[in-house]
């Protein structure tokens, strides 16, 4: 167990403790630096089952939250928000699948739930700050001109700026990320050195908080599937699909065709219920240089002076591209990238950026 280093003043800090590596690594840093610290076990889903026990996976995840928080001799508590987990994020995704968008719940869990709703809950016990272990830095306000900046990661294999592109300077001046200066490598060992019993647990992946599942039977429990034809670009009607929701643009398994070149969907058109598909990896229907933003979030408060010349990216752990911003004719915002972008989706969000530092984002509409 790291030794604490005693403070002035004690800062309670509450740790949202998921069972992982690295919001355990993030405790121990905590302690080991002199902070009052409390581990938080979130509970938001309890549908998911483990494989090898079939049991709900949430309880595993806890126990191995709360072994660590025994092992770094701290207090250890649970939240529940599976009510409102399931009606602000399971609900949005459900709307925004059965719309015809790819929807990402891992950026609105982090709005609604780690930033919201726990921040409130671990004020409401009397913290101070909380703390996550997402790969992540917060530029205090003293050096960016009196607000928070959010900067990525410097692993840039494991910066999750990307999904925190929607958090406001209210929620960056409680927050601290302490393994957002780290590698993934050097979190292992420092786990290791602790003696955490997660030092060589593997990441969790899938869906904030449900983790992986398969995507048709779960939207299936209240998107009815509707059959329709699967249409090639220039008009062919080459198979049928059994419901267009599960389906993502640029996505090439599960369409069921044989034989050939490969198809890739380009498109979901929800009033003929049909997904359009394009032949080859690198055909130009999977390609645009501009898409169309709505619900755009500045994480400093206030709108940039617009046209913005930034980078961009239009998923997690794409390479940053280089992009200019400005107002849309409509309203909303429009994103003309220097290069073409491969599979452009609506409904997940275009990201800004100018270096390290996360302007913030939007939720894009379409390729344009």
């Amino acid at each position: 167990m790291p030794a604490a280093k005693p403070r002035k003043k004690t800062i309670k800090v509450i740790v949202g403790m998921s069972g992982g590596v690295d919001s355990s690594v993030a405790a121990a840093l905590l302690v080991e630096q002199g902070y009052e610290v409390v581990g938080a076990f979130m509970k938001n889903w309890s549908d998911t089952k483990d494989p090898v026990t079939g049991s709900c996976a949430w309880r595993g995840e806890r126990h191995d939250a709360q072994l660590v928080a025994a092992k770094l001799d701290i207090p250890f508590v649970t939240f529940d928000f599976e009510k409102e987990y399931r009606e602000a994020v399971v609900q949005y995704l459900f709307r925004e699948y059965e719309a015809g968008r790819t929807p990402n719940p891992d950026v609105l869990c982090n709005k609604v739930v780690k930033f919201d709703l726990f921040l409130r809950r671990a004020r409401a016990m009397g913290a101070d700050l909380i703390a996550t272990g997402h790969y992540a830095r917060i530029r205090p306000p003293a050096r960016s001109g009196g607000r928070c900046a959010l900067l990525a990661g410097l692993d840039k294999n494991k910066d999750q700026s990307y999904f925190l592109n929607q958090l406001a300077q209210d929620q960056l001046r409680r927050v601290l990320f302490p393994v957002g200066r780290l590698k993934k490598p050097v979190v292992r060992r420092l786990a290791r050195r602790y003696g955490l019993p997660t030092a060589d647990k593997k990441d969790s992946q899938g869906i904030c908080f449900i983790g992986r599942i398969d995507l048709k039977s779960f939207l299936a429990r209240k998107i009815p599937r509707h059959p329709g034809p699967i249409i090639t670009t220039d008009g062919r009607v080459i198979g049928r699909h059994q419901g267009i929701a599960p389906f993502t643009i640029g996505q090439r398994h599960g369409l069921d065709i044989g034989g050939g070149i490969p198809f890739y969907v380009v498109e979901k058109d929800v009033k003929r219920n049909a997904l359009i598909v394009a032949e080859g990896a690198e055909n130009e229907s999977l390609y645009s240089k501009r898409l169309m933003a709505r619900e755009e979030h500045w994480i400093s408060g206030r709108e940039p002076k617009l046209p913005l010349r930034c980078q961009a990216r239009i998923r997690y752990r794409q390479p940053l591209q280089s992009a200019v911003v400005r107002r849309g004719k409509g309203g909303g915002l429009e994103v003309v990238f220097a290069k073409p972008q491969r599979a452009i989706t609506p409904g997940q969000f275009v990201v800004f950026y100018q270096g390290a530092v996360c302007l913030g984002g939007g939720v894009i509409m379409a390729a344009a």
